[in-house]
């Protein structure tokens, strides 16, 4: 079994936190909660997530303002975001979210089986972007214990041939000299 992927869900109503932890009960998910911008970027600062659900009205700093600071981050940069909104359902604020890096804008009410389903799908994409990542660095190391192991051989195969050349110059002098 892999082990449980972060996921940030941010909103500033408790019931809309609890609704999103009893939709996504998967037990490889490890849900975080923050309550505002100000608490998703703190949990931004302090590790690494499959995905982060985002609420666009909040006071104090909103969903868009949250996304442009999390996107500004190397570390966040390509984690994917997912705003959920109640209120802002125009063309423009749906543009605006991709402006800022949203992967997709969901309508409050939504179909909680959609939503699982479309989480679902950027844990999978992180899970196999993290194996590949490892796969990439297990690589790196082999190659590096392999370029260390070929510098030691060759060294060992350098010193073996100075010896040889110091004994075939040292058979040649006494040859010359019984000559």
């Amino acid at each position: 079994m892999s082990p449980a992927v972060d996921i940030l869900l941010v909103d500033d109503h408790e019931e809309n936190l609890l609704a999103l932890e009893a939709i996504l009960t998967d037990p490889s998910y490890r849900l975080v909660r923050a309550r505002s911008g100000r608490d998703a970027l703190r949990e931004v600062l302090a590790r690494d997530f499959a995905l982060i659900l985002l609420d666009v009205a909040m006071p104090d700093l909103d969903g868009y303002e949250t996304a442009a600071l999390i996107r500004q981050r190397e570390r966040s940069r390509d984690t994917p975001l997912i705003f959920l909104t109640a209120n802002y359902r125009s063309d423009m604020h749906v543009f605006r979210g991709s402006s800022v890096g949203a992967v997709d804008y969901i309508f409050k009410p939504f179909t909680p089986e959609i939503l699982q389903s479309k989480v679902a799908v950027f844990v999978e994409l992180f899970t196999k972007r993290e194996a590949l990542k490892r796969h990439g660095e297990a690589l790196q190391r082999a190659h590096d214990e392999l370029e260390d192991r070929v510098a030691a051989r060759t060294r060992e195969l350098a010193e073996a041939n100075a010896s040889l050349r110091a004994e075939i110059e040292q058979r040649i002098r006494g040859e010359r000299e019984r000559m």
